[in-house]
């Protein structure tokens, strides 16, 4: 990426994303958000079959650069008024839209803190790992703002209103523990086995079929859709795993009782 704000690697399937502006615990800068715009702008050309978003240093994401001395200056009048978008419309939304819409598996690596924005990226994973030491802070309240980046769709349907309002109105920190406890994220891990295990976990999902982006697909779209529309929905992709050169080769190796090697198509 041309200002090195994220690392973008990839090997073996797996397109490791990495948010690198530690000095900051890596808080979304412009810099770093025009970073992450060419890191979909690659991951949606490339033929990687997941995604492992994780931080550099001590962090994972730390919401939004509220110092940045990157951010072009902004209307607050022309924004109020509906003349001018605001940095939630005209770059956040569409980026975590992007991430939503991706045909792949996300697993998020969570180290250190993810605060505002930067919980809501830790939340937009399919899979979550955090490091023990890891915590979550829905840190709005504590300057005066509301929740964003789908934290207020995503937490209730997760957790329950009451906790989701619990943090929000309250923004204390959220351990790594308790959030596996209310089902936040699916792992906790000591912090020096993170990475690799995160790893693990993507090289794992790397090498399963394409059916894997259909059924976050499915997940994610349930979460809105009315009990008729996802049962037409699962036929609708249904359909399309079933012509898949994954799934052929998956009864194939099931009738000759050996491990499917599949190809991602």
């Amino acid at each position: 990426m041309k200002h090195g704000r994220i690392l973008l690697d990839m090997a073996d399937g797996v397109a490791v994303m990495t948010l690198n502006d530690p000095a900051v615990l890596n808080a979304f800068g412009q810099k770093l958000r025009e970073d992450v715009s060419d890191a979909l702008d690659r991951l949606e050309a490339s033929e990687a079959r997941c995604l492992l978003i994780t931080g550099a240093g001590r962090a994972f994401c730390s919401g939004a650069n509220l110092a940045d001395p990157d951010r072009p200056p902004r209307d607050r009048e022309a924004e109020a008024r509906g003349e001018a978008k605001s940095d939630l419309e005209s770059w956040y939304n569409p980026a975590f839209m992007r991430l939503r819409a991706l045909p792949i598996p996300i697993v998020a690596a969570i180290n250190g803190v993810a605060a505002g924005a930067g919980m809501s990226l830790a939340l937009s994973a399919d899979l979550k790992l955090a490091a023990r030491s890891a915590y979550f802070l829905q840190a709005f309240a504590r300057i005066g703002l509301v929740p964003d980046c789908g934290s207020s769709y995503i937490l209730p349907r997760m957790i329950g209103m009451s906790r989701a309002l619990e943090l929000s109105l309250l923004a204390e920190k959220l351990p790594a523990e308790t959030a596996l406890e209310w089902g936040l994220i699916n792992r906790v891990v000591d912090d020096a086995q993170l990475l690799g295990e995160a790893l693990t976990m993507a090289r794992r999902l790397a090498d399963g079929p394409r059916s894997l982006g259909l059924i976050r697909r499915l997940y994610w779209e349930g979460l809105e859709n009315t009990y008729e529309a996802q049962l037409a929905l699962e036929a609708r992709l249904q359909i399309e795993a079933g012509l898949s050169a994954d799934y052929t080769e998956g009864v194939t190796a099931f009738r000759e009782k050996r491990p499917a090697r599949f190809s991602g198509r």
